[in-house]
């Protein structure tokens, strides 16, 4: 079996140079996650540059579209500079003719319950520009809900991994109590940062709620 810790903290011990410059990848933390171990892969880094204009710089090039993917993505990234880029790679994937039946895209994190590495799949996960603004262009919330639409901003708080999970606790409660089999879509700010919308995903998807199905669309708004 592949010892997914050794292999991947090594790749990332060692520094990536790209026109003499070191890479540091900064990976987003969980509390939790289930999958901590994938066999049979290989990564993409997305990394945060402050240098770029869009500051952000892809490494692909150990990419092999028979295996599953692991893409690491900076925290400090805005998904506005992220998702193009995702959505590019889940397209060559999706158009290769090596790609192998079942294998699975994730996003790598650090899971601060085991102290190790954790993955987030978003293998079938639809990313779509929900085009203009919602809701107030102040909003300073960490979501506006309904019981079938989930939406995001950027938060205005240091504390935002309690004011998430407290958020996710509300939203399990209205949904426990709810008896009708609902579809929920989730909408983001693009000025989200790639750590924030990782906390919100994985909170959520570790919610064991009945009747309810997750669209895998996710809108993406300014």
């Amino acid at each position: 079996m592949l010892n997914m810790r050794y292999i991947f903290i090594f790749c990332l011990s060692m520094f990536l140079i790209s026109c003499g410059k070191d890479k540091v990848l900064q990976l987003p933390e969980i509390s939790y996650s289930e999958i901590s171990e994938i066999n049979d892969v290989s990564a993409a880094y997305l990394f945060y540059d402050e240098s770029l204009p869009n500051r952000l710089e892809l490494n692909r090039r150990n990419l092999i579209s028979s295996t599953n993917w692991l893409i690491n993505v900076d925290k400090r990234l805005t998904l506005k500079q992220a998702i193009p880029t995702i959505k590019f790679l889940q397209e060559k994937k999706q158009k290769s003719e090596h790609k192998k039946e079942n294998t699975k895209n994730y996003f790598t994190c650090n899971d601060s319950s085991k102290k190790d590495l954790g993955f987030i799949e978003f293998t079938d996960v639809v990313y779509d520009n929900a085009g203009g603004e919602i809701g107030p262009e102040d909003s300073c919330s960490i979501a506006v809900v309904n019981l079938n639409n989930i939406i995001i901003y950027p938060l205005h708080d240091p504390d935002y991994k309690s004011n998430i999970t407290n958020f996710v606790k509300e939203i399990s409660k209205t949904l426990t109590n709810d008896k009708e089999n609902r579809t929920i879509s989730l909408s983001f700010n693009n000025l989200l940062s790639f750590q924030d919308y990782i906390t919100f995903k994985s909170i959520l998807s570790n919610l064991d709620l009945k009747n309810v199905t997750i669209s895998n669309h996710e809108f993406i708004f300014n």
